[in-house]
């Protein structure tokens, strides 16, 4: 391929992705101090990082790695955590249509923030859309490897207390849905959400309530859905 318009897509996709590297060194970085304090060698969390790219559910897995071995657990948990993506990639149907080899990974790379990015910006006029997204998911992976790849580093040569580190993921969590119940006007499904969760709670205590609850929030959703659509509007 002509290295110019290559540039130039690289120049349009890097200043949408900055916020973005922000977050993933931050996160990537706790991550691989996370799993070299379980015991996991760099090269493993780099491979996970770079093979997987899961984000949250790579922090839920170093549980499952360093646990009992069960995979339909570990089967469901995933699909629950990742369901969302099967979404993702139905609203992008279109805009990847036509984009040849580049599409195989843009499907692999298509992460929250990702998606938030492909699915708003305009490339600039001169920039090929195909090359625009695929510098947006490229940048993005490896800002997420280059983290994890820092964090599990220092955790080899820094003896780290990680005491409170895990609890990352749940502000991670907490971040996304601060962020949606502001940007939404509908709160049915945030409360939906928060009151199938407290129901397993009570229900399977702490241990075993997150695939219930998970469930639960599926089946509400999915029950109340037209409901909620006319509610919205469009």
């Amino acid at each position: 391929m002509d290295a110019h318009p290559q540039k130039r897509a690289l120049a349009a996709a890097f200043p949408h992705t900055v916020p973005i590297m922000t977050g993933f060194l931050f996160l990537g970085f706790a991550y691989g101090v996370v799993m070299s304090a379980k015991g996991i060698g760099p090269g493993w969390t780099i491979l996970m990082s770079a093979l997987v790219f899961a984000g949250s559910m790579q922090y839920v897995a170093v549980t499952l790695l360093t646990g009992a071995f069960e995979p339909l657990r570990a089967f469901f948990l995933t699909l629950m955590v990742n369901a969302r993506h099967l979404f993702y990639g139905i609203a992008m149907l279109e805009k990847y249509r036509g984009l040849g080899w580049r599409k195989i990974y843009l499907v692999f790379g298509l992460c929250d923030e990702t998606f938030s990015v492909n699915c708003s910006a305009e490339p600039p006029e001169g920039v090929e859309r195909g090359d625009f997204y695929f510098w947006v998911t490229l940048l993005d992976h490896l800002y997420w490897v280059a983290g994890s790849a820092l964090g599990a580093a220092a955790g080899v040569m820094i003896r780290f207390d990680i005491k409170g580190l895990d609890f990352v993921l749940t502000a991670l969590f907490v971040v996304i849905f601060t962020g949606q119940w502001r940007q939404r006007p509908g709160r049915a499904p945030a409360l939906v959400g928060v009151g199938c969760s407290v129901l397993a709670l009570c229900l399977w205590g702490a241990d075993g309530f997150l695939l219930p609850a998970m469930g639960m929030i599926l089946l509400a959703l999915t029950f109340l859905r037209p409901r909620l659509e006319r509610r919205e509007g469009p």
